[in-house]
């Protein structure tokens, strides 16, 4: 009788502790805190596109997340992959070319595609995609 007691206790109880120490871990705010890091690779011969994309990205970047742009939150660099210094970025998010790249932790969102496509001909829609890119990294 005390046996079954105990063990109706414990099946009332384990659940709630479990489910509480699960709940703490599943709140820390570590991965909100990182930092969002904008690259723009090229080489150093660039041609009007290029140049736009540059100026677009660094563009949208600081004017749609001011307060994280300023805290250093989000930051923009542009890198020239003709720099040496600049190899061991560019084996690490494994960019052999001109590339936009959103970087957030592990994870990486690759515009260059879009970048290139609406940089000159749809700037608002370029901004738009920056956005909505950005925002799914902040939630």
């Amino acid at each position: 009788m005390k046996t079954m007691r105990f063990l109706l206790v414990l099946a009332i109880l384990l659940p709630s502790i479990a489910g509480n120490g699960q709940n703490k871990a599943a709140t820390k705010p570590a991965a909100k805190t990182e930092k969002i890091e904008v690259y723009y690779f090229h080489f150093t011969a660039r041609c009007v596109t290029c140049r736009t994309l540059e100026a677009e990205a660094k563009k949208d970047a600081e004017t749609l997340y001011p307060e994280l742009a300023k805290t250093g939150k989000i930051t923009f660099q542009s890198i020239n992959l003709d720099d040496k210094s600049s190899e061991a970025l560019a084996r690490k998010l494994k960019v052999s070319g001109q590339t936009l790249l959103i970087v957030k932790g592990n994870k990486q969102i690759n515009l260059t595609n879009e970048g290139f496509l609406y940089c000159r001909s749809d700037a608002a829609k370029f901004k738009a995609i920056i956005k909505e890119k950005i925002d799914s990294l902040l939630k």
